[in-house]
């Protein structure tokens, strides 16, 4: 699923609302933004690394959020910013359903939805080589435009109301 508007539209409570929805709604769903992680700690953050993999890894290596969200759903926010290395090797893990943390020989096998999300023009990214085309129609098997708050009338108020009464508020 590609879930595609503008920055504060709701992607994100749309992914949950799908995940909820789904048949995996018991298992986790796990958020990450690519644009808010660094290029050099990105792969690290989603494939897991093992002890002693880079400098400054954890003594006893880390579970990565693929393996986290392992029989649930994993959530790319931003993921029109993430480096086209990666777009390869997280093609490769939907491909192959494993995933290799870094520094370690051993694959693990994982059952994940994926559910992208972006600002951005994608179609344009491609065109410019900063998007991994094949990486795109894996996404966008559906895909969803959020249309912006402003051109947003009908749902507002009852999306407000949910809110509110949600933290218990009147």
């Amino acid at each position: 699923l590609l879930i595609l508007g503008e920055t504060g539209t709701g992607k994100e409570l749309l992914a949950r609302a799908v995940h909820q929805e789904s048949n995996r709604a018991k298992q986790p769903f796990v958020a990450v933004n690519c644009a808010s992680i660094p290029e050099s700690l990105i792969e690290a953050e989603l494939f897991g690394y093992e002890d002693g993999a880079f400098t400054g890894a954890r003594r006893k290596g880390s579970v990565g959020r693929i393996v986290q969200a392992n029989g649930g759903t994993l959530f790319l926010d931003e993921i029109g910013d993430m480096p086209l290395p990666l777009q390869a090797r997280l093609l490769r893990v939907l491909q192959e359903r494993c995933v290799t943390p870094l520094g370690s020989h051993k694959s693990i096998p994982v059952d994940i939805a994926l559910i992208g999300a972006s600002h951005r023009n994608m179609r344009e990214m491609i065109e410019r080589h900063e998007f991994r085309e094949d990486f795109y129609y894996r996404l966008n098997v559906f895909a969803i435009r959020v249309p912006a708050l402003r051109e947003r009338r009908e749902d507002i108020l009852p999306i407000a109301e949910r809110f509110l009464s949600s933290r218990g508020l009147p």
